[in-house]
């Protein structure tokens, strides 16, 4: 038997350690960023609400017109935007609304996993600008989403909720709706 290494099984051996080689080096590389700290950052529009909060297990209750308590966990996985305007919601806040409404319209055939939620007294004029069609009116009982309710009048905020009741980002007053409509365009696929 002959165990001397012929160029044949040299070349084999040296072909299989490259090809090790591809797959480990990048999971290295991913360790060592990781354990440096280094994080890959997206541009996101709206702010990560830190530290996370999760609606659910607070019990975040919002009490809808009807009656009916908000589900923070849907039937089917949802997300949920939830807007809260100012004092005096006017033409100002209401052309945001429309326009957050409008984002989840450019979503298409993903539409249905975007729910809509307005927290707060509904602008005077709500239901003769159709708001009722596309948004879900509520209260928050507790005032637990006060810290999101914006003070300055005329003006929308927003949070962006996932589907377990996790609150994942923040739109303050002043926030691009066009920014938000591209973030809701990335998330929900």
């Amino acid at each position: 038997m002959n165990t001397s290494n012929t160029p044949t099984q040299r070349t084999s051996r040296l072909k299989f350690l490259l090809v090790v080689c591809i797959f480990v080096a990048p999971i290295i590389a991913a360790a060592l960023l990781n354990f440096s700290g280094w994080q890959p950052s997206g541009k996101a529009y709206g702010e990560p609400i830190l530290p996370q909060r999760n609606f659910e297990q607070e019990h975040v209750q919002v009490r809808l017109a009807d009656g009916r308590t908000w589900a923070w966990r849907d039937t089917s996985p949802r997300m949920t935007l939830i807007a809260m305007a100012g004092p005096g919601c006017a033409a100002h806040c209401m052309d945001v609304l429309t326009k957050m409404a409008a984002a989840r319209i450019t979503l298409n055939n993903n539409m249905s996993r975007l729910r809509l939620l307005y927290v707060g007294q509904p602008p005077a004029n709500a239901a003769g600008n159709g708001m009722e069609n596309y948004w879900a009116l509520g209260s928050d009982v507790d005032g637990r989403l006060d810290t999101y309710r914006p003070t300055t009048p005329d003006s929308v905020s927003a949070v962006l909720v996932e589907s377990d009741g996790t609150a994942l980002s923040r739109y303050p007053v002043g926030f691009d709706p066009s920014g938000l409509r591209k973030d809701l365009q990335r998330i929900i696929r």
